[in-house]
This record gives C-alpha cells, structure tokens and sequence, in this order.
C-alpha cells in the first residue's frame, strides 16, 4: 500500500526468504564460505544452527543458487524434515529424480536411491542433501539421514548432507545416543544476531533492491533504535521496518522516527515484555490526521499491521 508514495517497485520488507535479497553479513558470509568450502572438500556432514528469525532458511535458497550454478553438483533440498523416515526416503529419491512405484518397498528404494548416487559419481558429479528445520527431525530419521552417509566409495562419500536448525538441534546431537552422528560433523557454523551497523546497512541494502532511491528513511539513530529493540534478529527487523513504514504512510512522513520504531515495537507481539498489551488501533490513530490517512489506510494498517 505504500509502494508507490515511497516510490517502490516491491515490499522492501518481506518475511519471504528471496534471495534477490540476501544481505551478506559478516556471519552469514562466514557461514556461506563454511559451506562451500566444506562441500568443494567432499565433507560427509556439515551444521549450521542459528535462533529463530536469523536467517537459515534463507541461506539455504543462496546456497542452492551458488550450487545450481556448478554442474559437478547435483543438490536435494528438504524444507519440511517432520516425517517418517519411509517419507524421509521418498523425497530424497523424488528429488533425485529416481522413478520407483508406487508402493515400492523401503529395500528397493533404498537400492534405487544407492544407484543413482553411484551413478551421479561415476558421472563426477557430487550429490548434496540439504535438510532445512533440521531440529525436527525424528531420531529414526536422524538415524537413517546418518546410514546415508554411509553410501561411499573407497574415496569419496557419495552423499554429502547439510543440517541447519535451531540450537535445538546441537542438544539432539549432544545426547549419548546420536555420538555416531554427532562425530561425523566436520564444520559447523553459529548464525549469530546483526549488531547496529550491520541492521542500518540491512535496512539500506533492502530499500535498495526494492527500487527505492530517495533520501535515507531509516536514519542511524533509528536504525540503532530497530536493532535493539528487534535484537539484531533479521525476521523482526523485517516485521518493525514494515510496520514503521506504514506509519510513516499514514502520515505523509518522508522520514522514519524513533517513535514510529517505538510504536511498531510496542504492536509486535514477540517484542512485547510477558503481560503487557497494545491495540494496534492506539498507533494508527495517529494518522488521521493527515492528508495521507484514509479510511482504507488505516483499515489496511489494522488487517496487515497487528502481530
């Protein structure tokens, strides 16, 4: 709805992971190099963990680009790892391309599957499984992604697998029964929060590939204002910086302010202290005022606003 009174070609500010929007900072590059380098080392397993929010499965999608662009690697990609491992067995192959009937039995999959692998290989291309939410993954399946693994030559692995998932996923791996798994994982990474600076160049970088080309909207301070109060999480950044916008809409302002930054906080329910309450109506309010505040602003603002 403000695209066009910011001069915008698209939302700047998207939960979408779009990679035409990937931001490389300092921990997510490191994290992108762990990767490739591991993977171009022929490294059975490779984790990267990071909170909610900061980012992994959008790393995941800049992953597979920076592979889709190397034809000696062939890649399977897993969003959603809650499922069985029968399941689990069936999308490796349907992203594989392995034809199997329809009620195909796990040993013949799993044959069907070993042949493509070894297929791909003799073709010198390398085959990489790369498990996104991994955190939810079933112990049995934890089990099966590991026996996998297993599939090798005298020389090389013929499945290479990356796991990213919440910390959760390092106290699965952490317990006595999944050792075996645990010390095959040659190179992790920890995504960690954007401190101040790397939220304001954020901001900057995503307004930029959105088409926008006026002055500054998020000015250093109220940059700063975003980064703590979101804890350098780029999800809530995302959330705070859309609904600042709004406001900013909603009252004709060129400019985004410290009370804007307040406001959108204060209406997004994860920021929000245990308890505490705010109407999301209490913040468009103050756009009626102004030229800019139609009744379908406002009424947008509270359908699109509100946590």
């Amino acid at each position: 709805m403000y695209l066009e009174f910011f001069g915008l070609s698209e939302p700047p500010f998207g939960l979408t992971p779009d990679t035409a929007f990937y931001f490389g900072n300092t921990s997510h590059q490191e994290a992108l190099h762990t990767l490739l380098v591991a993977l171009r080392m022929g490294e059975g397993f490779i984790k990267v963990t990071g909170e909610v929010g900061t980012g992994k499965t959008l790393l995941c999608r800049k992953l597979l680009r920076e592979l889709a662009g190397d034809p000696s690697v062939v890649t399977a990609y897993i969003p959603n790892p809650a499922m069985t491992v029968s399941a689990l067995h069936q999308a490796l192959a349907d992203e594989l391309g392995v034809s199997s009937g329809r009620h195909v039995g796990q040993h013949r999959l799993m044959r069907l599957i070993g042949d493509r692998l070894v297929a791909e290989r003799t073709a010198g291309r390398s085959v990489v499984l790369i498990i996104d939410e991994a955190q939810a993954l079933p112990r049995d399946c934890l089990e099966a992604v590991r026996l996998l693994t297993n599939l090798e030559t005298e020389k090389s692995k013929l499945l290479q697998v990356v796991l990213t998932g919440q910390p959760e996923l390092d106290v699965r791996l952490a317990r006595p029964a999944m050792r075996q798994l645990r010390e095959r994982i040659s190179f992790s990474h920890s995504l960690v929060p954007m401190d101040s600076q790397a939220v304001a160049d954020y901001l900057n970088h995503r307004l930029d590939v959105a088409g926008y080309s006026g002055p500054r909207l998020f000015r250093p301070r109220v940059a700063h204002a975003i980064a703590r109060g979101c804890r350098g999480v780029p999800r809530l950044v995302n959330i705070v910086a859309h609904k600042c916008l709004l406001v900013a809409y909603g009252q004709g302002k060129a400019t985004i302010t410290s009370e804007y930054v307040r406001r959108a906080i204060a209406d997004t329910e994860s920021l929000r202290p245990p308890g505490s309450a705010f109407k999301p109506w209490r913040m468009a309010l103050g756009c009626v005022g102004s030229l800019f505040a139609s009744a379908a602003a406002v009424g947008a603002y509270l359908l699109i606003g509100s946590d």
